[in-house]
């Protein structure tokens, strides 16, 4: 009997021991990887002995036996989430599986802001650790296909990239990406802003190509409105968009634009110039956000027919020629340049009596756009 209770409280004796060093192990601190950092995937439909084989390789837990004793502890085992995550200081057992659990995988944020070009958008992920890098989205950004369904005119994918703020995988492609973008874009120009496009006779190319328009003209909420007016009033009268964000575009297609757009360059010939064919260009000059979308198709009542930067920010508005040679004057006399919002097309003088903006003609027309 005497040797039974002896050897029940080696027994406990020893339990407890186990347990205090198995509590040591999962509730130490344990950093078992070089660098700053490790990154651990867990794809998706794998099991939780997976799970461990993975941890214990990347060094954030010391053993499988450590493992199956913090998913003991915590319970977890049915909610460990698949995704990258990333380890970047020493952890506790129970906390690494504790963050898997909550679905902290690791993302690239990464923001496109309004009014780039997908030419201009791809350097930005050069800065950032994903597999979509500068080159492969170029080339992604060419593939037409992504909008066929709504844009059959489309050789690119320019206007439709969405500007946004996105977080991604680090394992996201330059494909994936572009297809997200799209798809963000599909978002933000809404049934309901479709039907509005149709309402006034704009097809989703065209709405998207006046509302970049707009997003390069002015950066204030509360003119952009009035700058698709301007825009929608011209295009009713037959006359000229004249819009200097339209030829920087066409310039920059070709290698020529020098960050000064000079006098000569208002007659370069590229159906994008809109100082030389009617109507819009044939698409989007660059990418609109979701304000610009909207004033494209819901432009402001006004019967405005030119504007003016103020050189603030904001602008003067006018309905005549003459109107809009005073504020012109007016504003270059205090020290600006005229120009209109960001780049200025309409910002330009006229004589008064008809000839309009650096000597082009005020009449219904100019060149018409081929076919």
């Amino acid at each position: 009997m005497k040797k039974l209770v002896v050897l029940l409280l080696l027994l406990i004796v020893a339990g407890g021991g186990l347990a205090y060093v198995l509590y040591q192990r999962v509730y130490s601190p344990f950093r078992g990887y070089q660098g700053i950092e490790q990154f651990v995937d867990i794809p998706a439909g794998v099991g939780s002995s997976e799970i461990g084989r993975r941890l214990v390789a990347g060094g954030i837990i010391p053993d499988v036996f450590t493992y199956r004793a913090a998913l003991w502890l915590t319970g977890d085992g049915r909610r460990l989430k698949a995704g990258e995550y990333r380890f970047d200081r020493p952890m506790t057992s129970v906390e690494a599986i504790t963050k898997i659990a909550r679905g902290d995988v690791f993302v690239v944020t990464i923001t496109f802001p309004e009014g780039l070009t997908w030419a201009e958008m791809a350097p930005l992920l050069a800065s950032h650790p994903m597999a979509a890098d500068t080159s492969a989205f170029l080339a992604a950004a060419k593939d037409a296909a992504p909008i066929r369904a709504f844009d059959r005119a489309g050789t690119d994918l320019e206007g439709y990239l969405f500007p946004d703020t996105y977080l991604l995988p680090r394992s996201t492609d330059a494909a994936k990406l572009v297809r997200l973008m799209v798809s963000r874009f599909e978002q933000a120009f809404a049934p309901d802003l479709r039907a509005a496009a149709e309402a006034i006779g704009l097809s989703v190319r065209q709405a998207v190509t006046l509302a970049s328009i707009v997003e390069k003209e002015t950066g204030k909420a509360d003119e952009r409105a009035i700058v698709a007016a301007v825009y929608r009033n011209r295009l009713h009268l037959g006359m000229l968009l004249q819009s200097d964000p339209t030829v920087i575009y066409a310039l920059r297609k070709v290698g020529r634009y020098t960050g000064n757009l000079r006098r000569e360059d208002l007659q370069f010939d590229s159906l994008y110039n809109t100082y030389r064919y009617s109507g819009l260009p044939p698409g989007p000059i660059a990418s609109p956000g979701r304000a610009s979308l909207e004033a494209a198709v819901h432009p402001a009542e006004v019967d405005y027919l030119y504007f003016v930067s103020r050189n603030d920010g904001s602008h003067a508005f006018a309905r005549t020629l003459d109107e809009h040679n005073r504020n012109v004057q007016q504003y270059q006399r205090s020290g600006g340049s005229g120009r209109s919002g960001r780049s200025g097309g309409l910002g330009r003088p006229g004589e008064s009596g008809g000839p309009g903006k650096s000597g082009q003609s005020e009449r219904a027309g100019g060149q018409r756009r081929p076919g």
